[in-house]
């Protein structure tokens, strides 16, 4: 009787996942493993709304798991040197996993691969949906403009969607420890963790308008799937599956997303080092205002937009897509701070805190990384009178200001006497771009 081990990475689902589907087709028995690597948290990266988020998606998997017959192994340690141990425990012939595509990711399958050698089986397009490194233009290692990426991305071959497995065999005899328990201290609106409420959330969001009202602040329109994707709780290669079926704009307008996503991934991939140094350096003269700084990340710039989006990032450990654009502009752009502290704080706060993703969009933001308009300023008072022209956005987050009507909501400065409790606004709003042209 043949056995293989499955290493659940980034793919905490049944659905659409390829070295589950490989491992149950190729074997008689199944053993689901997840390794909870103390490099993360030495790495800075176990942030606590991500901890929360994992141990309730472990305890979902494992709960399908056993609906099917199987149960999740859990084990401390180095992911190469446990799923080895746990191999020779079962008799396991292969070990399955699906590849990513950080620097740690990369690292952890080398290993994997010096431990296991040809016992290992790698699958690609998990985590995103045409795999990093597939579509690269004539000459280089990958597309650093969206634009002709999606294109190639557009005409790329795509896997079949998988079925969940609806039986799975395991075998009885290897030992795991408990599942972990989520930490105090989390975000209190924060999104609970699993495939089971991925599923939930995908049934129940409709795409239809989200070309209409994806930049609406106060719609929330969005699908806010982004942390079971960051997870694999969900398939990203399904949601685009899915809202292919669509003729919508606004199924379009998904896929577009996803496929930004991808080519946030393939650049990671082919730059590394793009997780924290500029992808494109500038000569620019960065502030260093720890005062500006502090307040930025309390929501306290006098800037209610931006405000208000900072606050919905602490109480819900997400954000709006277009407040992510607008506070890192804000931040990078109007306070001219250098784009690492600010991806920190999203990065110790966000439950979807995607290396890719959120770096990369840093640096979009800040001119440093794949902007082809590396000057582009987000003005906060253009941004909120087009994307929360009534106000409500600000008045939900920030309830200071929630008496006030909708003009004075994104300008309380301009009152004959302004709320009690909400700061004056960092930079006077005439001098929103002086640092950009003091810089150059």
């Amino acid at each position: 009787m043949s056995t293989a081990v499955v290493l659940f990475t980034q793919d905490l689902r049944l659905h659409d996942n390829p070295a589950l589907h490989a491992a149950r087709t190729r074997a008689d028995q199944v053993v689901p493993l997840f390794v909870l690597d103390p490099a993360i948290a030495r790495a800075g990266f176990a942030a606590p709304n991500r901890q929360a988020f994992l141990a309730e998606s472990l305890a979902d998997l494992d709960r399908a798991l056993r609906a099917a017959g199987s149960r999740l192994v859990l084990r401390h340690g180095d992911p190469a040197e446990q799923a080895a141990r746990l191999a020779a425990e079962c008799g396991a012939d292969t070990v399955h996993t699906n590849a990513g595509v950080s620097a740690f990711a990369t690292r952890r399958e080398h290993a994997l691969r010096r431990a296991l050698g040809e016992r290992l089986h790698l699958h690609d397009a998990a985590l995103t949906i045409v795999p990093a490194g597939l579509v690269t233009p004539a000459g280089r290692d990958h597309y650093a403009v969206f634009t002709p990426y999606h294109r190639a991305w557009q005409q790329a071959p795509r896997r079949t969607v998988l079925p969940a497995p609806r039986t799975l065999a395991t075998p009885d005899g290897p030992a795991s420890a408990p599942l972990p328990a989520a930490p105090a201290g989390t975000s209190p609106g924060r999104a609970p963790g699993g495939e089971s409420a991925a599923r939930r959330r995908l049934r129940a969001w409709n795409p239809d308008a989200y070309e209409q009202l994806h930049d609406d602040l106060a719609a929330d329109a969005t699908s806010r799937l982004s942390p079971y994707l960051h997870f694999g709780c969900l398939s990203a290669t399904e949601l685009a599956h899915r809202a292919g079926k669509s003729d919508t704009p606004g199924a379009a307008a998904l896929v577009r997303q996803l496929a930004w996503r991808d080519f946030h991934h393939q650049v990671l991939a082919a730059r590394p080092d793009a997780a924290h140094a500029d992808y494109r350096p500038r000569p620019v003269r960065w502030y260093d205002d720890e005062r500006e700084l502090q307040a930025w990340r309390e929501g306290r710039t006098g800037y209610p937009i931006v405000d208000a989006g900072l606050r919905q990032l602490a109480h819900e450990g997400w954000m709006h897509n277009r407040a992510r654009l607008l506070t890192a502009s804000f931040l990078t752009k109007s306070l001219r701070h250098h784009w690492r502290p600010g991806a920190a704080h999203f990065l110790a706060l966000l439950v979807d805190g995607d290396l890719a993703n959120n770096q990369l969009n840093w640096q979009w933001a800040a001119g440093t990384g794949t902007d082809t308009r590396p000057n582009r300023v987000l003005n906060p008072l253009r941004q909120a009178d087009r994307y929360d022209p009534d106000g409500a956005y600000v008045r939900r987050w920030v309830p200071e200001l929630a008496h006030l009507p909708a003009r004075a909501v994104h300008r309380p400065w301009e009152l004959a006497e302004p709320p009690a409790g909400y700061p004056a606004p960092l930079l006077p709003p005439d001098a929103l771009g002086t640092r950009l042209r003091e810089s150059g």
